[in-house]
């Protein structure tokens, strides 16, 4: 028997078991912790934030499915088995990523924290508003989602630039390759889109060295850092220090290293934090389940998974 088990965690649990039920009632699924049943029955995981050590209970796994868009806690598995993962992949996944990555890119540009703070005040004034073809945007992490963010952006009328740790080609899109090109892809940043995995290269590098290292004397007159991608890529005291000193002149995090967000950190009530509860890339799981059910298909007909993680990259 092949049975497909939802092991997630948190408050969307049953709405995730209920929707793979809905989109293949004729499977076997179960719902972990308290429908497993027998372990050798399982050949399938579809999980988010499963207890490492979980998927090692299952001897005849064939593949597992992430249901999110990072892959790190997975990956970090200690005792994670060698079968294929997949990845979450959809069009509304990326198209809702892109959503938030340019709704923050406008709000700095647009420079509408300050006026959410002068309508507290009921202070009417205007400030000077640089056009985005004036304004220089590097997205680091230019992937399907990070491409899709840059296309955007650059249709928007901002200097879009991408950075990746390997040769990309985007239309139209200058892409720097590489740790020794991402010097000068920072001196060209004003507004800094940050859609990297989580990495062991990766890990902290959201740090005051690399802030010091963008454009700050650009038309926004300022810098500013976006970040969609991993909480793990970014260290938050730097991140207050940053903005303490006016090394950064506002960020817009939707990820940190720890979740939730301890209740005493700083950046909660800092001027110039803005916060969302790593909700950019929410996504409906009546979507990403047919999407799941159809790769198992592909799978049982002898076909390798269309959108899965290279273990040798992380990602």
């Amino acid at each position: 028997m092949s049975a497909l088990l939802v092991a997630v965690t948190g408050t969307s649990a049953q709405a995730w078991y209920d929707r793979f039920r809905e989109a293949a009632p004729q499977r076997d699924i179960r719902q972990w912790p308290d429908e497993i049943g027998d372990p050798a029955e399982i050949a399938y995981v579809a999980a988010w934030k499963a207890p490492h050590g979980l998927l090692k209970d299952f001897p005849n796994l064939k593949a597992v499915f992430n249901l999110g868009a990072g892959v790190d806690q997975l990956m970090a598995d200690p005792n994670l088995p060698d079968v294929p993962i997949g990845r979450a992949v959809h069009p509304d996944l990326t198209m809702r990523m892109t959503e938030w990555v340019t709704l923050h890119v406008l709000l700095h540009h647009r420079r509408q924290p300050l006026y959410m703070t002068q309508q507290t005040k009921r202070i009417w004034k205007g400030h000077d508003q640089p056009a985005a073809s004036d304004v220089s945007v590097g997205v680091m992490g230019v992937g399907e989602i990070g491409a899709d963010a840059a296309e955007v952006l650059a249709r928007l009328g901002f200097r879009v630039a991408g950075w990746s740790r390997t040769a990309k080609k985007l239309p139209g899109i200058e892409v720097f390759a590489g740790m020794d090109a991402l010097p000068a892809f920072l001196a060209r940043t004003e507004i800094l889109v940050v859609l990297l995995p989580a990495t062991p290269e990766t890990e902290g590098i959201l740090s005051l060295d690399l802030f010091r290292q963008l454009k700050r004397d650009g038309a926004l007159g300022g810098a500013y850092v976006v970040n969609a991608g991993r909480g793990k890529l970014q260290v938050d005291a730097d991140i207050v220090t940053a903005l303490d000193q006016k090394i950064l002149a506002g960020v817009s995090l939707d990820v940190f290293p720890v979740e939730p967000l301890p209740a005493d950190s700083p950046l909660w009530a800092h001027p110039g934090a803005i916060l969302t509860p790593h909700n950019a890339g929410d996504l409906s799981p009546r979507d990403l389940a047919s999407n799941v059910i159809g790769e198992i298909g592909r799978l049982e007909q002898g076909k390798p998974l269309q959108h899965a993680v290279d273990r040798k990259r992380g990602y």
